[in-house]
């Protein structure tokens, strides 16, 4: 099955997802994640039409879609990996939104790059719900302060909260404490829900999932 395919059964199954959920057709955005592929493998997804695109690198954001972007309109491009303090500005200047804000010295650079560039990309703040000490993301006990300090400090608007779950763990407990941290935080958005995982979010309120591997196949 070719990617065309495999991106209409994942359309289809977050369509069902919001239907079990009694959630309206369409509230969840699918974010396609096209990390570690090539500019002629995402192609066939952007010739279906679809424009909403998530990769974890900056630098290898930057080899590819700048040029995917002059020959398809309208596309939205997510960072939904780490974000490092010397990659801010080409951050601010290449994507329209970015999942992963974890301390200040981010929010305070993204900010001050935000002004000096004119743009205001949406943005998530990242949280640890698993407390893995490998992984990037404020702790779960942190995450109003957190916010209130990106708004009232540094100016950001804050449009919703993101969660990697524990591979090894049932994502649905995990998925439960975000909405709640961001009903804390008085944010509407909720980033969740990976390729294994993303009917299960969009059960628990997800308003974007990020599917890679179910469209693209193994990387």
């Amino acid at each position: 099955m070719d990617s065309n395919h495999r991106l209409q059964d994942v359309l289809d199954g977050i369509s069902l997802a919001e239907k079990h959920a009694g959630r309206n057709l369409g509230d969840t955005q699918l974010i396609v994640v096209s990390k570690t592929f090539a500019g002629d493998q995402i192609e066939p997804v952007l010739q279906a039409g679809h424009r909403v695109f998530g990769e974890n690198r900056v630098q290898e954001s930057q080899q590819k879609w700048p040029q995917l972007k002059q020959k398809y309109a309208a596309v939205e491009l997510h960072l939904i990996g780490p974000l490092q303090s010397n990659k801010v500005s080409d951050a601010v200047a290449l994507f329209d939104v970015v999942h992963t804000i974890d301390r200040e010295k981010i929010a305070k650079a993204l900010a001050a790059e935000m002004r000096k560039q004119g743009k205001k990309p949406k943005l998530f703040v990242q949280v640890n719900t698993g407390m893995e000490e490998q992984k990037a993301g404020i702790n779960p006990d942190k995450v109003a302060d957190f916010v209130d300090s990106c708004r009232n400090l540094h100016g950001l608007e804050i449009s919703g909260l993101m969660c990697i779950p524990p591979f090894d763990e049932n994502p649905g407990p995990h998925f439960a404490l975000l909405r709640k941290l961001a009903k804390r935080a008085n944010v509407e958005e909720l980033s969740m829900g990976m390729s294994a995982d993303y009917q299960l979010a969009i059960e628990f309120g997800s308003t974007c999932v990020r599917v890679g591997s179910a469209i693209f196949g193994a990387r």
